[in-house]
């Protein structure tokens, strides 16, 4: 590792010993990036500063110039007016906004530590990130600063922003002058990653500088391919590396510009992507499932690019989407522990129906639990390598996702012949059920096929006589009957009969996690179904 630039410590002191992590590879000319590197400096300072960056649904425009005004004076603050050092761990709290952005840029600047977490997270899981962290500053929306305060964090010092006092971030007195980026080592920690925590104790992800261009720099730079005249928008916030990524990250190595929308649901981003005239949508697989039955007089024209990712692409949303827009979704698989997309693929090189081939600058394979490949067209598990790797802050899980260097995502996938990951479960919600192996992702896609089913997870719940049995856990369309012997029926003509839900339980929303994941694990345990 190279010469670090914090004064605080913490970060590198509690990485993952050397042995522990995965193997890092830089095949491509791009991902040689040189010992000191500061990302934020980088992707500020190469932007024509008359070109629009941010865009809001009522504000005004910030060009790339205005951005980095906003971006060194809040800089100055933190380290002339609130006493941040190198190192130091900045929690960052808010709806999607400029400003959060503007934020989460001073902090990498700054040298700090940046650590977004979400607008909807409560005071028991901010407290454990701060304590997992040992985070002493935070920059909080106005709005948002409720919960944080309520959190009751021993040291934690609150500054907010969007407020009309003296002691707001905003109105603090700093320097009107450039500020110098701090001369962070590539391999100095820009940003700490929470998972969105759909069971247990969140594990911190710790990424380098060197880290946000790479995301950029293979994906973004090889897949979708953006250009100076897009305008981005999505639905994933800040705190989620996949709206990190596809909102400020790549949009802004590419000299593009993003809508920043505070509210974003898929009846928010229709009219939206009208009105500005989006090219480039970031959004989970139930958006555009529900955008489908909203298309109606919307202009959706102005869109060239669609991304899914977060969870399975289920083929019928797909071709439902190609159907009606003509657009071919770029579906992908990304990590929280990997930051973003490594298995992807774009226009002609799409196949519906699998998730796509490795990323350039990626590679990836499928093994079986010794570590051992699995020959093309056998399930196991999906190991993948980059120059992006899973360094858990202090987390003795490190020695499971990480094997003979090696990332293990946890999920089950198939390689085809050609080349092709074809997405199968989650590793632990592969159902196994009288001696037959059920993949939940399988039957909900077939079960979405059915005009009254709106969403569904399926899932296996413990069963005495065959070991578990499959459970579908399904919200129903508005007016449908909850009738599952018609639901039961549709799904025996398109499946195996041991495919088949042996209950079915009508819910009226599914359990999802903050950035929008279905919790499985809730399911699992729910009550009988109806």
């Amino acid at each position: 590792m190279h010469l670090s630039a914090h004064v605080d410590t913490f970060a590198r002191d509690h990485l993952p010993p050397p042995h522990e992590w995965p193997e890092l590879r830089f095949d491509l000319p791009e991902l040689l990036y040189p010992d000191r590197l500061n990302c934020a400096a980088e992707l500020l300072e190469h932007a024509d500063p008359a070109r629009p960056a941010f865009h809001t649904a009522a504000g005004p425009t910030w060009t790339y110039g205005e951005l980095r005004a906003h971006v060194d004076r809040i800089a100055h603050v933190l380290t002339t007016g609130l006493g941040v050092v190198p190192g130091n761990r900045v929690l960052l709290r808010g709806p999607t906004s400029p400003w959060l952005a503007a934020c989460w840029l001073a902090v990498l600047k700054a040298g700090a530590v940046a650590v977004t977490v979400l607008a909807q997270q409560r005071p028991h899981e901010l407290a454990t990130v701060c304590e997992i962290a040992r985070i002493g500053h935070a920059l909080c929306d106005i709005r948002a600063v409720d919960d944080l305060a309520k959190a009751g964090i021993a040291g934690l010092r609150i500054t907010t922003y969007g407020g009309d006092g003296t002691d707001d971030l905003l109105h603090r007195p700093a320097p009107a002058t450039p500020y110098p980026a701090v001369d962070t080592a590539s391999d100095d920690v820009a940003l700490i990653a929470f998972t969105s925590g759909t069971t247990g104790r969140p594990k911190g992800c710790m990424h380098f500088h060197r880290d946000v261009l790479a995301t950029a720099d293979t994906f973004s730079r090889h897949v979708l391919r953006p250009r100076a005249d897009d305008v981005f928008t999505g639905s994933p916030p800040l705190g989620f590396t996949f709206g990190l990524g596809g909102l400020v990250i790549f949009p802004m190595r590419a000299g593009a510009s993003t809508l920043l929308l505070e509210q974003a649901s898929p009846r928010q981003l229709l009219p939206a992507i009208a009105e500005h005239r989006v090219s480039v949508l970031f959004t989970a697989p139930t958006a555009y499932r529900a955008m489908l039955d909203a298309l109606e007089g919307h202009d959706v024209s102005s869109l060239r690019r669609c991304v899914s990712a977060g969870e399975n692409l289920p083929v019928s949303v797909w071709q439902a989407w190609h159907r009606r827009t003509g657009l071919r979704i770029i579906n992908g698989i990304g990590a929280t522990e990997l930051l973003h997309i490594f298995v992807s693929a774009a226009d002609e090189h799409i196949r519906p129906g699998t998730t796509g081939v490795p990323v350039p600058g990626w590679q990836a394979r499928v093994q079986d639990t010794g570590g051992r490949p699995v020959p093309d067209g056998e399930p196991g598990l999906l190991a993948v390598r980059g120059p992006v790797g899973c360094r858990y802050l202090a987390d003795p899980r490190q020695r499971d996702y990480v094997r003979d260097g090696w990332n293990i995502t946890g999920d089950t996938y198939v390689r085809e012949s050609d080349g092709y990951f074809r997405y199968v479960a989650r590793a632990d919600d592969m159902i196994i059920s009288a001696g037959y192996n059920i993949a939940g992702p399988e039957v909900e896609d077939a079960l979405l096929r059915h005009p009254d089913v709106a969403e569904t997870a399926v899932v296996g719940r413990p069963d005495e006589t065959r070991g578990q049995v499959a459970v579908a856990y399904t919200v129903l369309r508005d007016g449908a009957r909850r009738d599952p012997e018609s639901l039961r029926a549709f799904l025996c003509a398109e499946l195996a009969p041991y495919k088949c839900p042996r209950e079915f339980v009508f819910l009226d929303a599914l359990p999802r996690t903050a950035t929008g994941k279905v919790q499985r694990f809730r399911l699992r345990t729910e009550g009988d179904g109806q």
